[in-house]
């Protein structure tokens, strides 16, 4: 095992052409050669042998589903899974010594790769107000801080308690359950910045805000769209469900403004075609499409589609379907053929027989499935599109069928069971008033803040104290500049973590790191040892059990932090057994099992090989919309627009990383290596433009004309990106991306679709010289 970095990486960048496939060998040989750079072969085995297995550890990656029981691969996990998983289980640690070598501004100027590289998180530590330096504290002590900070507030809403996709579902129920008991519904979570849209756009439609396919609908579809994301980085386990539909006859189709490899060809690393063969073609079709046209896409579908019924009546659309299980088609329909064909080809950049021979795939479907992910949600329109996609699924009736239906694919673990268990900060008054029946206090009923508010109140002073459960809420957030000086107004920070990361650097006046166990660690308690449970994308709940000895004898739990600290704050208040909780998860998921629809005797279910399948009504031809029926929508065409000399900025990941964590500065699936700061760039727009490859540019965000917004010096990599449209990673492209540049209807940072130009670095300098 190495040692941890004393210095950043060497940045001298490198290009080589992109890759037209993924996976196959190299994709083993990196997560080993990663996975034994950070552990040992015995820890590194126990590790992948029961990761993503029954009652094993549930991958602290994405959220993709797991096979049924009996049908999972010994090694059921991915590249970027056995990363994650082991970068979580490295053996490298960050004890006192380390914080008395490093000041607070030090620590902030190493980049995200240096500082997740140092490893583990052992004790906690307190940076107290006028200090530099983080210095232990004992948990009594450091719980005391942070509980006496609470109750000193003027409001419990001038708290605001934010978690991330990382934490299990008993947690995240704590986690909640404080927060309404101190007394407020400031509950921001990771979706708020990911997949809002999509909830809201499912919720106005469907009534439920959650995915409506499974694992053997992706395997038995016709018709596959795969828009707005790139699974080969994101969700590689989806590669393999792909393949599977893809062998069984579906024909799939990419949606994406840049070519991705894992769209292109998989070699799956476990069957022998992807080993010593060709693999197979994933997409039948590309579609380039114009940075935020799938709205534009998805409208010229409906409009082909309605045409085509015209045409051979009573053979495209499910009438029977549409009469007794939707509303609002007339006005859907009469509106949707009024968007001229120009602003359809306008806005996504493709030709009108592009469209027109996606129709017919869709003409010769029986079961079509829409899969989605950020770049669809990251736009202002965010919500409208999906809204959009759900038109396209009713008109012939793919919802509540196998084979078809809406598919949201979330990026972290468990973010849809947090929401599940009442992270957010609207949950509906129905919850609420379970949680007040089952233990006796009234939570408050007013909505609280989100990601984007909790910003914005603390640059106002309104939020005094940020608790963070998981995540790296700093890098996540749009804005940079304007989130950091957001977050040093508090009077006090706290992270509960597991490792070191930039959020722990933008401190309020106290500052509290609280190390975490991780997921892989066991966890034992009072009652024994303990198991947490997760929700992945497609409603199921199952297990997850720690294999490794923690990291430090001093880490607590995320529920025993959250049970020890409500017990301190509340004081006895509302007759809550936080003891209990502590002691015995099981104690939570009884009462779980009591608020929460679809979690009936969920001790006794959730062991069961595989785990609950949450109902979901859709499922059941049940729509809880309010006139108990889907809904057409009419959504307004929409375009975004970047005048001359400017182009179409959408963030993404790199291929070695994880959210806000790279793993390395390489993205070999694109040809970047050794570098993040590059600008991708269609070769035309840079002639057109005046630039050239490797021309080091700032990249100034176009918003407002009190505010510039720059991300300096980036280098310039031709790329066969959609015209007019460039692309960045983030977090270092997030200084761009402004604070109240969010998404209509469920204010989510418009973080695919930012207004840029390229300027040379070191111009404006120049300029100002005399």
């Amino acid at each position: 095992m190495q040692k941890p970095p004393r210095e950043e990486p060497d940045d001298r960048l490198s290009v080589t052409p992109p890759k037209d496939w993924a996976t196959g060998v190299p994709a083993v040989t990196h997560a080993v050669t990663y996975s034994l750079s950070q552990t040992s072969a015995r820890r590194t085995g126990l590790t992948l042998l029961t990761m993503n297995q029954v009652d094993g550890i549930d991958c602290p990656g994405c959220a993709w589903a797991d096979p049924a029981p009996g049908h999972r691969h010994i090694n059921e996990y991915c590249e970027n899974g056995a990363k994650h998983i082991n970068d979580e289980a490295t053996s490298r640690r960050i004890t006192a010594d380390f914080f008395r070598h490093h000041s607070v501004s030090e620590l902030g100027q190493r980049s995200d790769l240096w500082l997740n590289q140092q490893g583990r998180l052992t004790a906690p530590m307190v940076k107290r107000p006028g200090s530099d330096y983080y210095e232990p504290i004992s948990w009594h002590d450091a719980l005391g801080l942070l509980s006496e900070e609470l109750k000193s507030l003027d409001s419990a809403d001038e708290a605001t308690f934010y978690t991330s996709g990382r934490v299990g579902n008993e947690a995240a129920f704590v986690l909640q359950l404080f927060a309404r008991a101190f007394g407020t519904n400031n509950l921001p979570d990771c979706s708020n910045l990911c997949h809002e849209s999509s909830g809201f756009a499912l919720h106005q439609t469907l009534g439920t805000g959650k995915g409506t396919v499974s694992l053997e609908d992706i395997h038995h579809a016709d018709l596959i769209f795969v828009v707005g994301q790139n699974p080969g980085s994101n969700h590689p386990r989806q590669l393999s469900a792909l393949e599977e539909a893809k062998l069984n006859g579906a024909r799939i189709i990419a949606v994406n403004p840049l070519p991705e490899a894992g769209l292109r060809r998989f070699k799956n690393p476990q069957k022998p075609r992807g080993v010593i063969g060709n693999g197979i073609q994933i997409a039948d079709q590309f579609l380039q499409i114009r940075v935020g046209g799938d709205l534009a896409l998805f409208q010229g579908l409906n409009r082909l589609l309605l045409e085509a019924e015209e045409a051979r009546p009573g053979t495209v659309l499910d009438h029977e379907f549409i009469r007794s299980s939707t509303s609002g088609f007339e006005q859907f329909a009469q509106h949707v053929r009024g968007i001229p064909w120009e602003n359809i080809i306008a806005g996504t950049g493709l030709a009108r027989e592009k469209i027109e021979k996606v129709r017919d795939e869709v003409l010769r479907s029986e079961r079509i499935i829409v899969c989605w992910a950020m770049g669809l949600t990251q736009h202002k329109h965010g919500v409208p599109t999906i809204r959009e996609i759900v038109n396209f699924l009713l008109l012939r009736g793919n919802l509540g069928r196998a084979g078809a239906g809406a598919c949201p694919v979330r990026g972290h673990s468990n973010v849809q069971g947090d929401r599940t268990m009442g992270i957010w900060e609207q949950m509906p008054e129905s919850f609420l008033d379970a949680l007040q029946r089952e233990f006796g206090f009234d939570p408050p009923r007013a909505h609280g803040l989100d990601s984007v508010n909790s910003i914005r109140a603390m640059r106002e002073g309104r939020i005094k104290v940020f608790l963070g459960v998981a995540g790296n809420f700093v890098r996540a957030a749009p804005d940079s500049t304007l989130t950091e000086e957001a977050m040093r107004k508090c009077r006090l920070t706290a992270h509960i973590s597991t490792k070191l990361n930039r959020s722990h650097t933008v401190c309020g006046d106290t500052a509290l790191i609280l190390p975490t166990l991780g997921r892989t660690e066991r966890d034992i308690q009072a009652g024994g040892e303990q198991f947490v449970t997760v929700e992945d994308s497609m409603s199921e709940v199952h297990t997850s059990r720690g294999r490794l000895e923690p990291a430090s004898r001093l880490l607590l739990s995320e529920v025993a932090i959250l049970s020890r600290l409500a017990r301190r704050t509340l004081d006895g208040r509302a007759g809550i057994p936080w003891e209990q909780f502590e002691a015995d998860y099981g104690a939570i998921r009884a009462r779980i099992a009591r608020i929460i629809p679809g979690f009936h005797d969920f001790n006794r279910r959730v062991v069961r090989p595989g785990g609950i399948q949450l109902p979901n009504p859709v499922n059941e031809g049940v729509f809880p919309t309010p006139v108990g029926k889907a809904l057409f929508t009419c959504n307004k065409w929409e375009m975004l627009h970047a005048p001359a000399g400017h182009l179409l900025l959408q963030t993404l990941r790199s291929h070695d990383q994880w959210n806000t964590i790279p793993y390395t500065t390489n993205d070999r699936y694109r040809g970047i290596h050794g570098s993040r700061r590059v600008v991708l760039v269609n070769p035309a727009d840079l002639t057109e433009l005046g630039f050239a490859e490797g021309d080091h540019v700032d990249l100034v965000g176009v918003w407002d004309e009190d505010v510039e917004r720059r991300a300096e010096d980036f280098q310039v990599v031709p790329y066969p990106s959609a015209s007019g449209c460039a692309a960045a990673y983030y977090p270092e492209t997030n200084v761009l991306v402004p604070l109240d540049s969010v998404a209509d209807i469920s204010n989510q940072p418009t973080s695919k679709g930012i207004v840029v130009r390229l300027e040379r670095t070191g111009a404006r300098s120049e300029a100002a010289t005399p």
